[in-house]
């Protein structure tokens, strides 16, 4: 028996099936297209999801030999907070307003005075930021009121293609929580803040754990997917919880660190923690009965990509970072702010800005290369810090995976500035990996999700952080931490109209 995890991301839609032992058998995707037909608009359309999900099924089945009789379950994931909407009949009113979007600010404004900031965040354990649904709906109810009169559905990317594949309206709680019109502590929506937003409660879907079974494949989608109708499709989750299950980051503790072209991490908790002003998201979990906390951080691997092609053209990263080998930690007092692109966690603001700072005529590029690099380090302990704060308690362990993991001397600056254990594990398709684990447990092969965690997650290379540069890197996180608050009053002024 074989396991399908589906990953509608904002690139590609990826299929990956596993068998019962957790090992990957196959892999296909087909991309997507994008459109921004205004500035600040991201959209796309499902009906491409839903053809790029069916070419995909079909290639994976090929290339892995299995035939669709063989699948004991499918899982999906995909990118969060997009707005899907569709009318009585199931058919897609508009594009999908993606999480990218940044049209809603306004919106965003607006929920916070309805509601008051503290009391929204109470509720839904998030500040509203123009990624969201939440603001999307209320976008659309402004400024195309005839579409919003049309709604009676309202779906996130992968629920459009369950609806597809089962011709269910479901949602997991993990992503549900992602459209912050949930209540946290409850698992489900929550009645104050759809009231406050004027939004039908008949419109939303009824939402499941992440590995309980929603719906069953059609006639229909079996014939374009080579599916056998009949299959159960788990609930899933959205593509952070599904990451953090596909490596393993499903108990409090252990913490998943993404250094992709942003910085996630992810850390689990036991209880709906809040952090008190919103500067970390607070999620329910695709692991039942478990929520998470998560930080995001705008330009991580993204840093040091723009940092080569800038300033080393041509120059593999190999040979860019081995002279910052031998550079002693700290950089000798030269440090490097990450924000490239503003940032979100811990500072929400589009206008940060990246800079050098310390610069002497002793620096050499070797240095800058290995600022770069600790920059990007202290950037996600702001996260770290925050979530320690919050009440997570001590963390024994991180799941690192992305680019940014991939050279040693960041992975030993990032275990020594975080002062924990960074492990790398087997599964370089976490999102699609963690579906298909779900669909796993949602059929019984394994009892719970940290089970199968435990049987198909395997660590395969371990940092430990060095405690001589424990004293260092504190002194010199001290340091970094003052920078932003120093330079805040100036980035706005940097702004060019």
């Amino acid at each position: 028996m074989y396991f399908l995890g589906i990953d509608t991301s904002t690139t590609s839609s990826k299929a990956l099936l596993i068998d019962e032992q957790g090992e990957v058998v196959a892999t296909a995707a087909s991309p997507h297209t994008l459109q921004t037909p205004h500035p600040l608009w991201s959209e796309q359309s499902p009906a491409e999801w839903w053809q790029a999900v069916a070419s995909s099924i079909l290639q994976v089945l090929q290339l892995a030999g299995v035939k669709g009789s063989e699948v004991g379950a499918v899982g999906l994931t995909g990118q969060m907070h997009g707005l899907v909407i569709l009318d009585g009949e199931g058919k897609v009113l508009r594009p999908a307003i993606l999480w990218n979007d940044q049209r809603t600010q306004a919106q965003c404004d607006e929920i916070h005075r309805r509601m008051g900031r503290e009391r929204f965040i109470q509720i839904t354990g998030n500040v509203a930021l123009t990624g969201f649904t939440a603001p999307k709906l209320l976008w659309v109810a402004q400024n195309e009121p005839e579409v919003y009169r049309k709604i009676r559905h309202v779906l996130l990317p992968k629920d459009y293609i369950r609806y597809c594949l089962t011709n269910a309206y479901a949602m997991d709680k993990a992503d549900g929580a992602g459209t912050v019109l949930f209540d946290l502590k409850a698992r489900d929506w929550s009645p104050e803040v759809m009231a406050a937003l004027e939004i039908d409660a008949a419109w939303m879907p009824h939402t499941y754990e992440g590995p309980q079974i929603t719906g069953t494949v059609t006639a229909e989608a079996a014939a374009l997917t080579g599916l056998k109708a009949g299959t159960p499709v788990v609930a899933g989750g959205g593509d952070q919880a599904a990451q953090a299950v596909g490596v393993g980051a499903v108990e409090p503790g252990i913490i998943g660190l993404t250094v992709g072209t942003s910085g996630v991490v992810f850390a689990t908790t036991p209880a709906p923690l809040i952090e008190p002003q919103g500067r970390l998201h607070a999620f329910c979990h695709a692991v039942p009965g478990m929520w998470h906390f998560m930080g995001v951080m705008l330009s991580a691997a993204g840093s040091l990509q723009w940092y080569r092609d800038t300033l080393a053209p041509g120059v593999s990263f190999d040979e860019l970072l081995k002279p910052a080998e031998a550079i002693s930690a700290g950089s000798e007092g030269l440090f490097f702010l990450p924000y490239l692109s503003g940032e979100r966690t811990p500072y929400p603001d589009p206008l940060a800005r990246g800079a050098f700072v310390g610069l002497t005529l002793r620096h050499t590029q070797a240095h800058m290369t290995r600022a770069v690099l600790e920059g990007v380090a202290f950037g996600l302990k702001d996260c770290f810090e925050l979530i320690r704060n919050a009440g997570l308690g001590k963390i024994t362990q991180v799941r690192a995976s992305g680019g940014g993991t991939k050279g040693a001397l960041w992975r030993q600056i990032l275990a020594d500035v975080l002062e924990s254990e960074l492990v790398t594990v087997n599964t370089a398709e976490g999102a699609a990996f963690g579906a298909a684990l779900l669909a796993g447990v949602g059929l019984g092969v394994w009892k719970d999700v940290p089970t199968a965690c435990k049987k198909s997650v395997r660590i395969t290379g371990t940092t430990l952080p060095q405690p001589q540069n424990y004293a260092v890197y504190r002194q010199a996180y001290a340091v970094y931490h003052d920078l932003y608050p120093a330079l805040q009053p100036l980035f706005k002024k940097m702004t060019l109209e």
